[in-house]
């Protein structure tokens, strides 16, 4: 079982505040099995990826880009004896855009180069581990790409979640063809630093919570007693954060996503539910 979590946040600076105010409520690694752990962060105009050693610990501050960050995406699964952790760990990169998805799908093998012949040559030579997920990637890719959207700073938040739902219909739709079974697990989530979307099919649950404004902050040793002189003060009481998690601890406070849902998250940090096609 692999388990994801990102967020999108209004502050680059105060991300790492933001993953820290969720401890105790997410599990980031319910399966003890994990051996591919990965996280991907923004710093300005790059997108950097890092994978973390199978056997830590793994903590919401371990999440933390060292750096400013208006996004993260996390992802924790297992990868089968053979499997290279440097071309199989999620999330995968392309572009501006990071992607992951929850949980192999089953009977996928067959599919797989049917599904790459439908991409263009240049999408096919960047799948290069053997996992069901990147491919899953080329399709959104390929879907941005039909689109003209894929490098777009203006990209609306539920133009991208369309786009993403349609990626999940076609392989749906292949897979049901081939005799496979019609609700896969095709849990998935991607950013580009911009948007955040989400969506979710199959059994496998998805949820997301939204962070408002704080005067307290116990990374920063923010609290009540805080001067309100102190320029942290206000940039806490601003911060704003749309998180998407795999596994929460308790569900008070997070809303999951109907099967079928698609979320979208704009700069804006407005949610949108994009119904199923």
């Amino acid at each position: 079982m692999s388990a994801i979590l990102a967020a999108l946040s209004s502050d680059p600076n105060l991300l790492r505040c933001e993953l820290h105010r969720l401890t105790q409520q997410v599990v980031l690694r319910p399966d003890a099995r994990a051996n591919a752990l990965g996280v991907g962060s923004y710093a300005q105009e790059e997108v950097l990826l890092r994978r973390l050693a199978p056997g830590t610990d793994v903590t919401l501050d371990d999440l933390g880009p060292p750096h400013e960050s208006e996004a993260v995406l996390f992802h924790a699964g297992r990868l089968p004896p053979g499997l290279s952790p440097e071309d199989n760990t999620q999330p995968f990169r392309a572009r501006h855009w990071l992607f992951a998805h929850q949980d192999p799908l089953p009977g996928f093998e067959p599919l797989r180069a049917p599904l790459l012949a439908r991409v263009p040559e240049h999408l096919q030579r960047q799948v290069r581990g053997a996992t069901d997920s990147e491919v899953l990637f080329a399709l959104f890719l390929k879907h941005l790409r039909d689109a003209g959207r894929t490098d777009d700073p203006r990209l609306e938040p539920a133009v991208a979640g369309r786009l993403l739902r349609d990626t999940v219909r076609e392989v749906e739709a292949a897979l049901v063809a081939a005799g496979q079974v019609r609700t896969p697990p095709l849990n998935l989530v991607v950013t580009n630093g911009a948007v955040l979307l989400a969506t979710r099919c199959g059994e496998s649950p998805l949820y997301y919570t939204r962070l408002e404004g704080s005067a307290e902050c116990e990374r920063c040793g923010v609290d009540a007693t805080t001067s309100e002189a102190w320029p942290a003060v206000g940039a806490h009481r601003r911060r704003r954060t749309v998180v998407v998690a795999s596994h929460v601890t308790r569900t008070q406070g997070w809303v999951e996503l109907a099967p079928g849902t698609t979320l979208a998250v704009g700069p804006d940090l407005q949610v949108q539910h994009l119904p199923p096609a």
